[in-house]
């Protein structure tokens, strides 16, 4: 029998393996006991590993955060023929974002402790913030201030729905917000 070629993995599971569990660990403590009560040894619990395995790969739970909303959200689609198209899509998908469960909530903390925490508004402004606003500065031409403005009012907008009602924005607000963007940016 042919031997394979392989080399021998070290002990425990693959790092992708182990963030993909505590990202979804995370959302899904999040949304069921609230940014405040998703503790570190919560999710280290809900993930099944050990809270040194987290504090390994993340000092704070809002380094941990940061983490696990640029995982869910991913890239920003920026598909369209027409500049209103590609800024309708990015409204609608950030809308639909912030309502997948865990992640309005996990969003809406951490930016609250942000105010307070100048080191985590910075990680929240290079890491999560400024890959977005670079990609819509380019596509759409506009200037960052422009952007910014576009963002605070989506993003803001979003936010402020859910923690008012604990739902995410209904498909015919989303509607009146993109028209609004539209409107006012193009």
């Amino acid at each position: 029998m042919a031997r394979t070629n392989t080399a021998p993995r070290g002990p425990g599971r693959p790092r992708a393996s182990v963030d993909a569990a505590v990202f979804a660990s995370t959302l899904r403590t999040v949304d069921e006991l609230g940014y405040a009560g998703a503790t570190m040894d919560r999710i280290a619990a809900a993930a099944g590993v050990a809270k040194t395995t987290i504090y390994r790969r993340w000092p704070s739970k809002g380094a941990l955060i940061v983490d696990c909303l640029l995982d869910a959200f991913g890239p920003v689609p920026l598909s369209g023929a027409s500049r209103e198209a590609v800024l309708e899509t990015a409204v609608r998908w950030t809308a639909a974002k912030i309502g997948e469960p865990g992640v309005g909530a996990a969003f809406a903390g951490v930016f609250t402790d942000a105010v307070s925490d100048p080191a985590l508004r910075r990680l929240l402004a290079t890491r999560f913030q400024a890959p977005y606003l670079e990609a819509l500065e380019k596509r759409l031409g506009e200037p960052e201030q422009r952007m910014l403005f576009v963002i605070d009012v989506v993003v803001g907008t979003l936010l402020h729905r859910m923690g008012m009602t604990g739902e995410p924005m209904g498909e015919e607000d989303v509607d009146a917000l993109v028209a609004m963007v539209v409107r006012e940016l193009l």
